[in-house]
């Protein structure tokens, strides 16, 4: 068995990492909270919880409409936010591990190009929504299977350069492809869907009436990369290093750009393109507690779930009833966060 398989937290640190994702769990249970108490029919803790535990009315909001409102609009959409957040901020930090480069994120190999090209024709067609989110996982995975064609040499060969470079360019390249056909199908989409289509490609949480197919991701993704958080520790050091202790680099890469790219996927099916969570997220957490990836990625869920929940919930309530894209949102506060931590960073 590979030592850095069974290589385990110093208590220590165990116990710095449990402290850290308690923090984040109980942040990240407090705006799910508030995600379903506040809205334009505003309900109180207490609502919320008779909401869920189907019981008699009480005095304001009558219990059949609070549960209405809470368990079929509320509660759906806060667990899509938190899924699509939790599957790009692990997506990001994989990313960044594979391309060993700090400003790589999910979107960075043309995965939500894909997706959104192929959205943004079943809409165009007039689909029903599961036709529209069936045809945006059908082109993230094309997408993935064009990378993966043309950077095989990078990721399956085991090449002993860093190849990184190359990947990241391979993937930039067919994103600029994905952009220029976005362009064109907004340029020819008429004009009763234009609005629906901009929406879709800004970060949309209105169709997340249906979660699970994201949080199953979520789960699968996870038990997927946990347990390899140790390789991937040493992987940061390079290929040459990861190697001679061990670690079957070819293999290691494959599978996390593969894990990578379906949570990608998966989360763009779910709720358009949102951005800037892959990148910020996992970004902010490493400066903060380290890169020890075993620490990492289940931090990076955490905040990634609870930094998209928190932005669908501005977008709900700043200017209610009317709502806003989520990907706005994440956008206006994800540029100054990361400019911030540039201009503070040491040279």
């Amino acid at each position: 068995m590979n030592r850095l398989s069974v290589r385990r937290m110093p208590v220590m640190h165990a116990r710095r990492a449990a402290a850290i994702w308690c923090v984040l769990a109980v942040l990240a249970l407090a705006v799910l909270i508030a995600s379903l108490a506040l809205g334009s029919v505003p309900l109180t803790p207490a609502r919320v919880l008779a909401a869920l535990l189907p019981q008699s009315s009480h005095s304001g909001v009558p219990a059949d409409l609070a549960g209405e409102i809470v368990r079929s609009l509320r509660l759906p959409r806060a667990l899509a936010g938190f899924a699509c957040g939790a599957l790009l901020a692990v997506a990001g930090a994989l990313l960044q591990v594979l391309l060993r480069n700090p400003l790589a994120e999910p979107y960075v190999l043309g995965v939500s190009g894909g997706a959104a090209s192929f959205a943004l024709f079943a809409m165009m067609a007039g689909c029903a929504w599961w036709l529209v989110d069936a045809s945006a996982f059908a082109g993230a995975f094309v997408s993935i299977l064009l990378v993966l064609g043309l950077a095989r040499r990078e990721l399956w060969r085991g090449e002993p350069q860093d190849t990184s470079p190359r990947l990241l360019l391979t993937g930039a390249v067919i994103a600029a492809g994905w952009g220029a056909l976005i362009t064109l199908l907004l340029t020819l989409a008429p004009d009763d869907r234009l609005r629906g289509m901009l929406f879709w490609l800004t970060g949309d949480l209105n169709g997340g009436g249906m979660p699970w197919l994201a949080l199953a991701a979520l789960v699968v993704v996870l038990v997927a990369m946990l347990p390899a958080a140790p390789q991937l520790n040493v992987l940061l050091r390079g290929d040459a290093a990861a190697q001679a202790l061990g670690v079957s680099v070819m293999r290691l890469r494959l599978r996390v750009y593969l894990v990578a790219s379906l949570a990608a996927a998966a989360a763009v099916t779910t709720g358009g393109t949102i951005g800037f969570v892959g990148l910020v997220v996992p970004h902010t957490l490493r400066l903060a507690f380290g890169n020890d990836q075993r620490m990492l990625l289940p931090a990076a869920a955490l905040g990634g779930g609870m930094a998209v929940m928190g932005a669908d919930l501005v977008a709900r309530t700043v200017i209610a009833p009317a709502q806003l894209p989520v990907g706005v949102i994440t956008a206006l506060i994800g540029v100054p966060v990361f400019l911030w931590m540039l201009l503070r960073r040491p040279r």
